[in-house]
């Protein structure tokens, strides 16, 4: 008689490690978000605790709880008993990018205007719906067709765009604030390179994105109050009891015709994560669970979606670390476990909290991790020839960052920054130039780089077609929009120096790529005789 085979466990002590180390990872970004939100832009916290962050979290629960049964569902059709569930979470690029770039903005904006506070975190509340509605209808279209994406677009146009944002808005801006709590930050830093980075074990077998969590939390509340932790020190306050449900609302309706001026940020944003979940499933074939890039694609989709109709505005992914999940062991029930904290946090307000209580400080060294390890992958998964490419994509983003400096009021005043927008001394305005090179970066960095790709390989007529794509798009504002929110416009509406800054960035690219093709017919050797 054949004795009965053991059950296939789906949870086993390796997905406590998970667990920790998913979960810090989605509350990173969650305290990114609400601390440029409330911190920097000044927006209401009760909007961002109870109306944008419960529907986020539920669609971390959703997205879970699918993978969970994906990896449970491979587990028991073949038999094997190490299967680890895809990790998904909160996507760390495009949601400080829309808390920087969409959100933020939007929001100050309409109390520009003149729109009362509540009722400007309302409206900016839903264009933030609408953005995610936005990106997950288009993830899911383009999850039928994410294979020949990225044929089309070459991994360095991909990956560079995907570095410019982790240098500059992932990684600059963190660094920034764990500096101004030097002690604390530096040192959560350190621990996080010691043990993810240098792959260094820790006592206990601790995962390094924890126990930096641990070692910076630990460091912040014994050196603040002896006034050792620097002049960034606050105490804790009274926390507040909140409970919100994250129920479907048409809300998103209301702020779809909001998100016009921003689809050349949103759009990308949507497509950045259809290759990423194509790249991620890959990773996880390679590894050992070959999941369906379909299945993977649609779930996360599905996820946006739900998310958004329930009022979130961060949109959810697979994350990138499979393999190192399942090193530490883990199998289905971290991301389970994962889902159902993140998704009760939004509902009872735990999860706030705990935004609350951990300082940007403590979280901060994670997200510059997170940039670090991005722009290295740039490099490492691109062909060695394509590193000029790569690098060449990463200015867009820079003069994104810098314009996104010089726009806040603390340190040019509006007058000032609408005059320099407009002189002309000298030649174009300096300022001017910054702007309108940021405004659309993404898609910018990944034309730069595919025509300097094409270019390096020799393929002149790609090199031309990208270069007349861009000079399309600037044409109307998709990049290179010359009006200082980035927004779409009608270039024969535009006068001025709009006008000639809008003329002049189009015909660049035309220009390049006439000279290019004349260099390459004057290039062409007859053949030997």
């Amino acid at each position: 008689m054949t004795p009965q085979a053991s059950p296939r466990r789906w949870f086993v002590a390796g997905d406590f490690n998970g667990f920790f180390g998913l979960l810090v990872d989605n509350l990173a970004v969650m305290a990114f978000l609400s601390s440029v939100l409330v911190g920097l832009f000044k927006f209401p916290a009760d909007v961002v605790f109870t109306r944008m962050f419960p529907g986020t979290a539920f669609g971390v629960l959703v997205g879970d709880a699918v993978y969970t049964w994906m990896a449970v569902r491979l587990a028991r059709r073949t038999g094997r008993e190490g299967v680890t569930a895809m990790p998904l979470g909160i996507d760390t690029p495009t949601t400080i990018g829309m808390a920087l770039l969409v959100l933020g903005p939007a929001y100050a904006k309409l109390r520009q205007g003149g729109m009362d506070e509540h009722a400007a975190a309302i409206a900016t509340w839903h264009m933030g719906m609408a953005a995610m509605i936005v990106m997950g209808a288009l993830k899911f279209v383009l999850s039928f067709a994410g294979t020949w994406i990225g044929r089309v677009i070459p991994r360095a146009g991909l990956l560079g765009s995907i570095a410019g944002i982790a240098l500059m808005l992932i990684g600059f801006i963190p660094i920034v604030e764990l500096l101004r709590i030097p002690i604390v930050g530096f040192v959560g830093l350190g621990v996080v390179l010691y043990a993810v980075a240098a792959k260094r074990r820790l006592p206990g077998n601790v995962p390094g994105v924890l126990a930096a969590f641990l070692v910076g939390t630990a460091l912040y509340y014994s050196l603040g109050p002896l006034g050792l932790a620097g002049p960034g020190y606050h105490a804790p306050g009274a926390l507040a009891l909140r409970f919100a449900l994250p129920l479907p609302t048409l809300g998103f309706v209301d702020g779809l015709a909001a998100t016009a001026p921003y689809l050349p940020l949103i759009l990308p944003f949507g497509l950045l994560m259809v290759i990423g979940g194509i790249n991620v499933a890959e990773s996880a074939r390679a590894a050992g669970d070959d999941y369906s890039t379909r299945d993977i694609l649609l779930t996360e989709a599905f996820a946006t979606l739900i998310a958004g109709v329930c009022g979130g505005v961060a949109q959810t992914t697979p994350y990138i670390g499979h393999p190192a999940y399942k090193r530490m062991g883990a199998r289905a029930g971290y991301t389970l476990l994962t889902g159902v904290f993140v998704g009760l946090g939004g509902v009872f307000g735990y999860l706030s909290n705990l935004v609350e209580l951990v300082p940007l400080a403590v979280l901060a060294p994670i997200l510059v991790f997170i940039a670090i390890d991005i722009t290295a992958q740039a490099f490492e998964a691109t062909p060695p020839h394509h590193a000029a490419a790569v690098v060449f994509s990463f200015f867009p983003a820079i003069a994104r960052m810098v314009a996104i400096k010089l726009g806040d009021p603390t340190y040019v005043p509006p007058e000032r920054f609408e005059r320099l927008l407009a002189s002309t001394e000298g030649g174009l305005p300096e300022l001017g130039v910054i702007v309108t090179l940021g405004n659309g970066f993404i898609i910018t960095s990944m034309i730069w780089a595919a025509f300097l790709a094409a270019l390096i390989d020799g393929r002149t007529r790609a090199a031309l077609a990208v270069l007349l794509s861009g000079a399309a798009l600037a044409l109307f504002g998709v990049i290179h929009s010359v009006e200082p929110s980035g927004g779409l416009y009608l270039p024969w509406t535009l006068s001025g120096t709009a006008r000639t800054l809008a003329f002049q960035f189009t015909a660049s690219y035309v220009a390049l790529a006439a000279v290019i093709a004349i260099l390459s017919v004057l290039g062409r050797r007859p053949a030997d005789a």
